[in-house]
């Protein structure tokens, strides 16, 4: 059988960008489908559902799809990664349950944050095929699962709440869309990527394996992505967390939904992250310390660019934006979406550099990195939140964007004059 060949960075990163921009604009059209169909509250109690499992989820992801994507070298079996992402999804929900517990929220409110939670267990156990298709450089087949599962989660969302009036069963229909696509296509990909894979290192094919100290080397490993994956959540939710406990659920649905269109430029900035991983992987393992930086330096530029763009949208049709997508009521922050602009400008181009570092493995200088990132974010939101409003948020957002933007510059500094001293010892 022949082995499928791997696509071109470009027809990866078409692929890659159409599949997220679909999939992105659907869970924005979920947003917009609430605060059309809802009210800010109901935004409000989707938004901290999502903020309080996604840094659970994150931090027992382990990062795994990229740790994999990144594998050049192919030091674990698709088998190791499926396993430790099934006990990790596990431990995860069991976190989610606790804290949800112990949070005393309604009922309501809690069945939505256990749903939530239940929701994205799916698409993390659908988050460790897509590595095996990422390390595999076959990007057309995670994107057709994007196309698919962003439609169907916003239509099922979207009737839920329009025949019920209630979000409970929307969410339902998120769970019911999640776990579809997942046994539905992701797993049939995971066995076409595996059955056309000649190597003798996938010998066990699509059967999890918990092979206790390979399982401990993996963990090892990963566990610094997966603590950074959880600041990194963390930096975008503790502003969600403060802002519910001062302002209240309503406040809290108006910030996260103009907060959200920030994402416009991440779709771009991931879907070329995701596609150029792999290649920057291999550049930097062969010692290309060059081409490593060439191409690293024009993502760096594209980041830049779609910052800028970003800005000037909201500065010169802000109002206009937000009352078309949402509500006029929203349309009365628009100097907060100009600020959430000039963040996401600056998280663009730190995003790229972290690409960079995590295709050169470094993984353990990331934890002090968005320790500090985090622990920025929160210092500046406990501080501004309460006497500013929504503001302050944007502000913590910006200090934190600088401070990762520094930092990561440093790491991928030292990591090129690392390729440069080893090529001269090696002449």
């Amino acid at each position: 059988m022949q082995q499928a060949k791997p696509l071109t960075l470009r027809r990866n990163f078409s692929w890659t960008f159409f599949g997220n921009i679909i999939y992105a604009g659907c869970q924005w059209g979920m947003l917009v489908v609430l605060a059309k169909l809802g009210s800010p509250e109901m935004v409000g109690k989707f938004t901290l559902g999502l903020a309080i499992t996604a840094p659970v989820i994150m931090f027992t992801n382990l990062q795994l799809r990229t740790v994999q994507a990144t594998d050049a070298k192919q030091q674990y079996l698709f088998s190791d990664y499926l396993g430790l992402r099934l006990l990790g999804t596990s431990v995860a929900l069991v976190v989610i349950v606790a804290i949800t517990l112990m949070s005393g929220y309604a009922w309501e409110t809690s069945l939505i944050i256990l749903l939530v939670g239940l929701a994205k267990a799916f698409e993390s156990i659908s988050d460790v095929f897509y590595g095996l298709i990422q390390q595999h450089e076959r990007m057309d087949r995670m994107a057709i699962s994007l196309m698919i599962k962003g439609p169907l989660s916003l239509l099922l969302l979207a009737v839920g709440v329009y025949i019920s009036g209630n979000l409970v069963w929307g969410v339902l229909g998120l769970v019911f869309a999640w776990a579809a696509v997942l046994l539905g296509y992701d797993v049939r990909s995971g066995i076409y990527i595996l059955s056309n894979d000649n190597s003798n290192s996938q010998t066990i094919k699509l059967q999890p394996r918990w092979h206790l100290q390979t399982l401990r080397k993996l963990v090892w490993l990963a566990l610094p992505m997966g603590f950074v994956m959880m600041l990194i959540s963390l930096n975008t939710d503790i502003p969600r967390y403060i802002i519910a406990g001062y302002l209240g659920e309503r406040e809290l649905g108006i910030f996260a939904a103009i907060a959200y269109l920030m994402v416009a430029g991440n779709m771009i900035v991931n879907a070329l992250g995701q596609s150029a991983s792999p290649r920057l992987a291999k550049y930097y393992a062969a010692g290309n310390g060059g081409a490593f930086r060439v191409l690293l330096t024009k993502l760096v530029g594209i980041g830049a660019v779609l910052g800028g763009i970003a800005i000037f949208l909201a500065m010169v049709a802000g109002r206009q934006i937000l009352t078309l997508v949402y509500r006029p009521e929203y349309a009365q922050q628009v100097n907060l979406f100009v600020w959430l602009m000039v963040a996401a400008g600056i998280g663009y181009v730190a995003s790229f550099l972290g690409y960079g570092m995590t295709s050169a493995r470094y993984f353990r200088v990331q934890m002090p990195l968005f320790t500090a990132v985090t622990g920025t974010s929160a210092m500046v939101c406990l501080w501004l939140i309460p006497t500013t409003g929504l503001q302050g948020a944007a502000v913590a957002l910006i200090l934190a964007a600088i401070v990762q933007l520094g930092f990561s510059l440093g790491v991928i500094f030292h990591a090129l004059r690392k390729i440069n001293s080893a090529n001269l010892l090696a002449q």
